[in-house]
Parts: structure tokens; sequence; C-alpha cells
């Protein structure tokens, strides 16, 4: 489901629209560790081109556990248990913008339809 949220943006509530944002973008999930003394869940990323190449805990060695890619099916999981959708720029042809930042869903996703 899009969603337009203001001027310029978008809302990406399913799944099945994250992935494709992601997949047209060469982006794949991923979760990275928390550093020990920092509390909170994972942070979940999309990484895209040269960041794929430096997931290795070699890259991120203040990092636990690093940067792991996961599956888009366990990537939307954790999405859906913070109630959180994806808000990207509204395509401009000729263009692939691939920034995107979390919003919190103000209802249930189950409401959204």
């Amino acid at each position: 489901m899009l969603e337009a949220i203001n001027t310029g943006h978008r809302l990406l509530v399913t799944p099945e629209e994250i992935r494709l944002w992601g997949e047209a973008r060469s982006g794949l999930p991923a979760i990275e560790d928390r550093p020990p003394n920092i509390p909170g869940p994972p942070i979940l990323r999309i990484v895209f081109d040269q960041q794929l190449l430096n997931t290795g805990e070699s890259q991120y060695g203040d990092r636990p556990g690093g940067l792991e890619l996961v599956s888009w099916d366990e990537w939307v999981a954790e999405l859906e248990v913070r109630n959180l959708a994806l808000k990207v720029a509204i395509e401009v042809p000729g263009m692939l913008d691939d920034r995107y930042e979390f919003v919190e869903l103000d209802r249930p996703r189950s409401e959204i339809s």
C-alpha cells in the first residue's frame, strides 16, 4: 500500500512493497547489533552497493556480530514487531533514490488498508 504522507514522499507499509522498493535499488536487508553500551533493539538497515562489501566484522569491530544480511521475511517481521513503515521519496523518472527513513505507524498495521 502506498500512502502520500507529504509532498515528495510516500509511505511503504506492506512487506511486498518494501521488498520491491529495496530490490529495485539493489538493496538487501540487514540487521546490525548495537554496541554493548548502547541499549535498544538491533538496528534495521537496507544496504546498497558499496555497503555490501563492508559487511564483515573487520569493518565493524566495535559492533559484536557486525552487520548481518538477513532475509526480507526476517527483516520485515522485525519491522512489523516495532510497528514501523518506510518513508521514501516519490519516484521521479530517470532517478533512483535509495534514501529512506523509518516512521512509526499511528495505528496497527492490520488497520491500514
